[in-house]
């Protein structure tokens, strides 16, 4: 099943319990798509490349720039000018020639997006702006496909997954269930705004990339109907049970989105 260089890569992976070759093997067929290689997609795409996800997509239009090596370790000096996702793609294929690199090196909007997310079985929104997370929510409710989400700002991140069911089987939620609506514009600011601190990246994208291991493997508990909390000031961690909201216009009983739409108009944000 396995070659020898394959047996000494995952060879952790394969006595594990849980994982197995079996499961091993379910990672190398897998396909997952990252939204954004920043500060969270970098620690992502690390683990999800050196775990052996067999095909790794990377949505990024943007380029490195020096302001990004304080957190987004996946590039270097020597890639600074180059598109993320090709200079993401370099590192990965550098670390494990198994995987499968798919960069598309475009913005995402609603007339591409069902296409590009179409193929894959697991998407992750590493996005920091509030237009794409309302984007790819709404292409992945449409499309029924899971989404890891994670968000942070200064000390403080969080993760979750949409539409999947809960542990419990109850069913799932989406990010419409508890934003309705974007925050009123200028109430949120960027991180190139209010900062961030370097190493908190580093753990929420991690812990997403934990998230995607368990989904693909179907092992452990889901974080589906929870969000995960993480505060580095105070090194603290919480958990808060979410509930679908039924009158989500998405996921709700009376669902009315049928196609995507502009979404920098929905948050009254005029596209760069």
């Amino acid at each position: 099943m396995f070659r020898k260089e394959q047996l000494d890569r995952y060879a952790r992976h394969i006595i594990l319990p849980g994982v197995g070759a079996l499961g091993q093997q379910r990672l190398l067929d897998a396909k997952v798509l990252v939204i954004g290689a920043g500060g969270l997609g970098s620690p992502i795409l690390l683990y999800l490349a050196a775990a052996g996800v067999g095909k790794l997509g990377i949505i990024d239009f943007d380029r490195v720039d020096l302001s990004n090596l304080q957190r987004q370790v996946i590039h270097t000096l020597s890639t600074l000018g180059d598109l993320k996702s090709a200079s993401a793609q370099k590192r990965l294929q550098d670390l494990n020639p198994d995987v499968e690199v798919i960069c598309h090196d475009e913005r995402l909007e609603a007339a591409n997006a069902l296409d590009i997310l179409r193929p894959y079985q697991l998407i992750i929104d590493g996005s920091d702006n509030f237009p794409t997370r309302y984007l790819v929510n709404d292409a992945c409710g449409l499309l029924a496909k899971p989404l890891i989400y994670g968000a942070m700002s200064q000390f403080e991140g969080q993760i979750s997954l949409f539409h999947s069911p809960q542990a419990n089987g109850e069913k799932g939620l989406c990010y419409r269930c508890l934003y309705p609506k974007p925050p009123p514009k200028g109430s949120v600011p960027s991180c190139a705004e209010a900062g961030v601190f370097g190493a908190l990246p580093g753990v929420i994208g991690s812990m997403m990339a934990v998230e995607a291991i368990k989904y693909l493997l179907g092992l452990g508990e889901s974080i589906a109907g929870k969000m995960l909390h993480y505060d580095a000031l105070y090194s603290e961690c919480h958990e808060v049970k979410l509930s679908p909201d039924p009158k989500c216009p998405l996921c709700g009983v009376s669902a009315n989105i049928t196609e995507l739409i502009d979404y920098e108009a929905f948050c009254d944000i005029k596209p760069a």
